[in-house]
This record gives C-alpha cells, sequence and structure tokens, in this order.
C-alpha cells in the first residue's frame, strides 16, 4: 500500500508541473486522509472510541 501511495504522490507531481494545476497536488493528501479514515472504521470498536484510543497512545 505505500508503493501505491508513493506511485500516486509521484504521479500527481508530474502531471501537475507538467499542466501546472494545483489541485493534483492535493490528490495524494486526500488519498491518504481517506485512507486513515477506512482504517480507522474497519477496527471493530465504536468509532469515536477508536479515535479517542489512537489520539491517547503516547
Amino acid at each position: 500500500m505505500f508503493l501505491a501511495f508513493i506511485l500516486l504522490a509521484a504521479f500527481c507531481l508530474f502531471i501537475g508541473f507538467k499542466t501546472k494545476r494545483m489541485f493534483y497536488l492535493t490528490v495524494p493528501v486526500i488519498a491518504f486522509i481517506v485512507y486513515f479514515i477506512v482504517q480507522i472504521a474497519m477496527v471493530p470498536l465504536p468509532f469515536m472510541d477508536t479515535v479517542k484510543f489512537i489520539f491517547s497512545l503516547q
């Protein structure tokens, strides 16, 4: 999965600089946030308990 994010980021950087549109540079960030939310949702605990647990880790 990490390789997929690296490839997506490289592709978006290439397209973003070639077309000079900044939207393409936000695609990897949005994809990573969506992936993070999906991974949290897959935990069998309630969503808010999972988020509280993640942010209480030290």
